[in-house]
């Protein structure tokens, strides 16, 4: 597996993205996600947007975040907005999403984010289940969908506790 830093706007990110927008249109029966996006968003040190390929070169997954700031869309500053998720369906099951994920919780945390953030729906149990379980809770609904029924919003802190953080600093020995 090989996880590679891409632009939003690279063949390989357009393509997960129209296939992540037709699952969604799929499961919610509209035409995808609206949220206004730009390549440019996910470009560091403000974001990054990630890629997992396989040995052949197959893009599997992808995932990015990029920052926010306090905003009446319900954004905080400092907030660090998880994007386009997202596993093909035949390599779904082998840990992909949560390898993406651990790699933009430390790419925003050493951004100087200090919380990630995320809508998902209530048509995606999987990604539900996979947020709750790497530790995010419910939150207050913000962004483009807080006000729609099926709108679930989640947050995760990215400061380090005190002994999480020597355990994360070279030469610290717990």
């Amino acid at each position: 597996m090989n996880i590679r830093t891409i632009r939003y706007d690279h063949p390989d990110a357009v393509k997960l993205d129209e296939e992540v927008q037709a699952e969604y249109a799929e499961r919610y029966g509209d035409e995808g996600d609206l949220t206004p996006m730009d390549a440019g968003h996910f470009d560091p040190p403000h974001g990054l947007y990630l890629i997992a390929y396989d040995e052949d070169g197959t893009p599997l997954a992808s995932g990015g975040w990029r920052s926010q700031k306090r905003s009446e869309e319900g954004y905080a500053d400092g907030d660090a907005e998880l994007k386009r998720m997202f596993v093909v369906r035949a390599a779904r099951g082998q840990g992909l999403a949560r390898l993406i994920l651990a790699a933009l919780e430390d790419s925003a945390r050493t951004a100087g984010r200090v919380r990630m953030v995320l809508e998902t729906g209530t048509m995606q149990p999987e990604a539900i289940g996979l947020y709750t379980s790497c530790g995010y809770e419910p939150v207050t609904k913000f962004g483009l969908y807080r006000f729609e029924e099926s709108s679930r919003c989640f947050a995760k802190s990215l400061v380090l506790s005190g002994a999480a953080h020597q355990k994360n600093q070279p030469g610290v020995a717990l």
